[in-house]
């Protein structure tokens, strides 16, 4: 019962009707999501992470154990030239940031990042897991 959405059918009616896109004011307008593809081979991980019309410094990848964290930046040019103005902005500008864990903790010292076309690339070596050692009694 809790779920009860307000319907207006002139609102529905009207949607059609126009050419142009308009904007409703019900509608949020929603950041864009980092879309992010892994994979796993025996001994490293690949990430592949898109991120269009962001430059290469201002992206930034935080390794903690398993934890991979991604974080990118898009600036907004403030170019607005005389008799010029602005009748419609959908571009985003902003930051979006992504984390996941992986299975295994990460080799930050031999992992590697390439950036190229609006993906950036990971290559995360997994760590070699600690060898037990038996501990003699004297």
């Amino acid at each position: 019962m809790s779920n009860i959405t307000r319907r207006d059918p002139l609102d529905d009616l009207f949607r059609g009707f126009f050419v142009r896109p308009v904007e409703y004011a019900g509608a949020p307008v929603e950041s864009p999501q980092m879309r992010v593809d892994v994979k796993e081979a025996n001994d490293a991980y690949q990430v592949h992470a898109e991120l269009p019309g962001i430059k290469k410094e201002d992206i930034h990848v935080h390794i903690d154990g398993p934890v991979v964290s991604i974080s990118a930046e898009r600036k907004q040019e403030k170019e607005v030239k005389e008799g010029e103005r602005v009748l419609r902005t959908e571009r985003y500008f902003g930051e979006v940031s992504r984390s996941f864990q992986l299975g295994a903790d990460v080799d930050e010292a031999k992992a590697s990042a390439k950036f190229n076309d609006g993906v950036l690339e990971l290559t995360l070596p997994k760590k070699a897991p600690a060898q037990s050692k038996r501990l003699v009694i004297e």
